[in-house]
């Protein structure tokens, strides 16, 4: 009864707090607000919505269910989940976060995964996509194309290592379907479970389409919300002094790890949200860029609590604990930043240092112009409008379905 009470006053100061910095701090929160409104507005909409409709019609016309048939030899030793795994996995890692705890949170409401399953799924299908770390960080951040190959190999190598430890998480649960356990796939049996999924999903292929957009929309609607909710609070915690309060405690951490005790304020940023941190890191002159990649490498991989706060949002739909989740992502950033580590020298200062480029890494990385900042910029010059007609459609259909009712 303490511990409630105690929660409840906690959780009522920090709103009253916000509130009053939000009165005390206008102009800053406003040009926060904004900062996030255009990053959702320009990259994370239009980026994420192809994904999400194609996801949610991959799932009623019955292809995941194919997938995970055929990956079910795969992904159950690896990870202890079903084959379907493999699908949100792909996914979470073309489109970032948070796909894969939408798709895991919606598997998990079809009764595709049981919940230790689900929990220990969600917890390493969320990362971050290519473009971001190559178009945004990279190049964006860094303009260095180059920088792109080591952190998306940390990042990814990271998340494959949770998967791997997250799968002694949990007890034994319900045994494989009949014929998981064979040594290799079946594609009568995976097309015979496509057939199935489809029949017992009878919905038009309309319907189906109105339905995707829909949950897509709305989905995008929320992540827009806390992007701007976690980039007005960041600001926020800094103007009030308490980023830098934070900072002193882990000053001491840093040094430990021979690293710049400079490089503390863009730590706790990124631990709030990630384009922010990953930003000041890249600015942060007294650290060496082996030193910055780390650090950018914990933060992408811990995903800040603005992502978190997101998937929260999403697994609170279903009986998916957030905890496994949020342990994670604390293995996900030292893993990460481990393999930045040990895999710099090796990968990143000797193609570097080579003046012909070594074709063991795709040449237009090291290009100044590289394939993912074109996509990048492409993607934030066209996102408005996208957005614009995305909301649009979602308007008429949603109007349309009042008036049914």
């Amino acid at each position: 009864m303490f511990r409630s009470k105690l929660k409840t006053v906690t959780l009522a100061l920090s709103v009253t707090l916000i509130a009053i910095s939000l009165i005390s701090f206008p102009q800053e929160s406003v040009d926060a607000s904004i900062r996030g409104l255009n990053m959702w507005w320009e990259i994370v909409f239009p980026s994420l919505l192809p994904f999400f409709i194609v996801s949610e019609m991959l799932i009623g016309f019955g292809v995941v269910k194919f997938i995970g048939v055929l990956l079910e030899p795969l992904m159950r030793p690896l990870f202890r989940v079903p084959g379907v795994g493999g699908f949100v996995w792909a996914m979470g890692m073309a489109s970032g976060y948070p796909a894969g705890a939408k798709l895991t949170a919606r598997l998990r409401q079809e009764g595709q995964l049981s919940k230790t399953e689900a929990e220990r799924l969600v917890s390493f299908t969320n990362c971050s996509n290519p473009l971001f770390i190559f178009g945004a960080v990279s190049v964006g951040f860094f303009n260095n194309a180059k920088l792109g190959v080591i952190l998306a190999l940390a990042h990814y190598l990271g998340n494959i290592t949770v998967g791997l430890l997250m799968r002694f998480y949990g007890k034994k649960t319900r045994q494989p379907p009949p014929g998981a356990e064979t040594s290799k796939p079946s594609l009568r049996a995976a097309l015979s479970a496509l057939h199935r999924t489809r029949i017992k999903d009878n919905r038009p292929i309309g319907k189906l389409l109105g339905d995707a957009v829909m949950s897509s929309i709305q989905t995008l609607l929320m992540i827009g919300g806390f992007i701007i909710l976690f980039s007005v609070i960041n600001k926020l915690l800094f103007h009030l002094g308490i980023t830098a309060f934070l900072a002193k405690g882990l000053e001491a951490v840093l040094s430990i790890f021979s690293l710049p005790t400079e490089l503390s304020i863009p730590f706790i940023s990124g631990l709030f949200e990630i384009t922010l941190g990953s930003q000041m890191t890249s600015q942060v002159q007294q650290a060496t860029l082996m030193q910055q990649v780390i650090i950018v490498s914990f933060i992408l991989a811990f995903s800040g609590f603005s992502v978190q706060a997101q998937v929260a949002s999403i697994l609170a739909q279903t009986d998916i604990n957030f905890k496994p989740f949020f342990f994670a992502r604390i293995l996900h950033g030292f893993a990460a930043a481990f393999y930045a580590y040990i895999l710099w020298q090796p990968i990143y200062e000797r193609f570097y240092n080579t003046e012909q480029p070594s074709n063991a890494i795709p040449v237009g990385f090291f290009e100044k112009y590289s394939f993912f900042g074109k996509l990048f910029d492409g993607i934030a010059a066209s996102g408005p409008l996208i957005t614009i007609l995305a909301l649009s459609v979602y308007t008429f259909m949603l109007a349309r379905r009042l008036d049914k009712r």
